[in-house]
């Protein structure tokens, strides 16, 4: 029998967890078919927003979109980070980055809501449109990665 290399067991490496590989597969799925729905969805926003409110609705919705995407960006990355990391760990951070987000998006409406250079509604809905296109995305991406949610021990 041979023992695991220390430095192999303190970082948690894909040989030790064969979940690792996986989730940074899925990561990098995810990140692909997200990014380009999550753009698009942004600047429909600010399209609209722009012709129903004006210059204020622009800086609302351009400002909610960048909020949006950088938060789901966040998400990938923190799938990146955790993957190689005990499964429970990982979920336990997974339901933390999430929680955690929707208090971060409640700052920041709540903070941005009362400047009146910044329309709220067009801040709101495009925040909101571009969290659920990019949250689509991700699991359109899950179901076509074809990757098995059980991986046997070896």
């Amino acid at each position: 029998m041979s023992e695991a290399n220390p430095s192999e067991t303190a970082t948690g490496t894909a040989a030790e967890n064969p979940h690792a590989e996986s989730v940074q597969r899925l990561a990098a799925a995810m990140l692909r078919t997200a990014v380009l729905p999550g753009a698009v969805t942004v600047a429909l926003g600010a399209v609209v927003a722009t012709v129903l409110v004006g210059v204020t609705g622009l800086v609302g919705a351009l400002i909610g979109g960048v909020v949006a995407f950088a938060s789901s960006l966040l998400t990938i990355w923190l799938m990146r980070t955790t993957g190689g990391m005990n499964p429970m760990f990982v979920m336990v951070a997974a339901l933390g980055g999430y929680i955690g987000k929707m208090v971060v998006l409640l700052v920041v409406m709540t903070l941005l809501g009362g400047i009146e250079a910044i329309h709220r509604e067009s801040l709101a809905f495009t925040m909101l449109a571009t969290i659920l296109v990019w949250a689509g995305a991700e699991v359109v991406a899950f179901k076509k990665t074809k990757i098995p949610t059980i991986v046997p021990g070896g």
